[in-house]
């Protein structure tokens, strides 16, 4: 019991810490990530000398590590996840295999990934209607202009979705299918509309840091500064003070689904409620 009281413990304090440095400098250290990762790898090697007689909980620890960095520089080159949040994933490796054996942490992950997915698509959501309220102006502007480029597919969308809903009344699931090609269109350009005109912003070159998202391409005399999902580099900002301001991208924080994802699974585990999801899930 003790192990699952430290490594939860140590988990939610580093993640809380993250959390509030995401969202007061859209950045998350490095350096918490690491310690993160030593801290919880240290306990795991010593609780397993002094008190357990083996090394398998250490070893799930290992495992866990090379799992989550797996998973981590998925997502992270699948373009869903910034660097300081790939390394946060890493690090949750390491805190998550509460148990000894195999077969129970991998619950335990499974239901993380789950938690995490569901969270994150539920954050994403009201985290874009919440942006798009603040920016109406430039949203609006934005969603427009989308949508006239994008007319053909919106009514190829709402084509398709009448038949399938005619097609319903005698195969019902594809009424499920013509409710969806009908909110599809609208979703997407809603959530471009978000991306591309209430995201971007205009700042001044002074305040721009290494690992900012630069918007487009700048061309600085004869080079060009790339924009990348690695983010800027210090070279890149040094080549960019010629410019006075340049367009940056910004993203949603994302530390908080950790948060709110990593303190469900403990109150799952605390209540004994992995088994009982996963059996009415599969």
């Amino acid at each position: 019991m003790i192990e699952f009281i430290f490594l939860f413990g140590i988990g939610f304090a580093w993640i809380l810490y993250a959390a509030v440095s995401d969202i007061r400098t859209r950045e998350i250290p490095n350096w918490l990530n690491f310690s993160l990762i030593l801290f919880a790898l240290s306990f795991r090697f010593f609780y397993s000398l002094f008190n357990l007689g083996d090394f398998s909980f250490f070893y799930q620890g290992l495992i866990g590590l090379l799992i989550f960095f797996i998973l981590g520089k998925i997502l992270y080159y699948g373009r869903m996840f910034a660097g300081g949040d790939e390394k946060l994933m890493i690090a949750l490796g390491a805190v998550l295999p509460v148990f000894s054996n195999f077969s129970d942490n991998l619950r335990v992950f499974l239901i993380f990934f789950l938690l995490f997915f569901f969270v994150g698509a539920v954050y994403g959501i009201f985290g874009s209607l919440f942006i798009s309220v603040k920016n109406k102006g430039l949203f609006k502007k934005g969603f427009k202009k989308l949508f006239r480029e994008n007319k053909r597919f919106v009514a190829l969308s709402i084509v398709l979705g009448i038949t399938s809903l005619i097609m319903g009344f005698f195969l019902f699931p594809f009424f499920y299918l013509g409710l969806f090609l009908f909110i599809f269109p609208y979703f997407y350009l809603f959530i471009k509309s978000v991306d591309e005109f209430c995201m971007v912003k205009e700042v001044p070159i002074s305040t721009v840091t290494p690992g900012d998202w630069l918007y487009r391409d700048v061309k600085v005399g004869n080079k060009t500064v790339r924009a990348t999902w690695d983010g800027l580099s210090e070279e890149d900002i040094k080549l960019l003070r010629k410019k006075r301001k340049i367009k940056i991208r910004f993203g949603l924080v994302f530390a908080p689904v950790f948060l709110i994802s990593f303190a469900l699974l403990g109150l799952f585990l605390k209540y004994d409620l992995i088994d009982k999801i996963l059996y009415g899930l599969f």
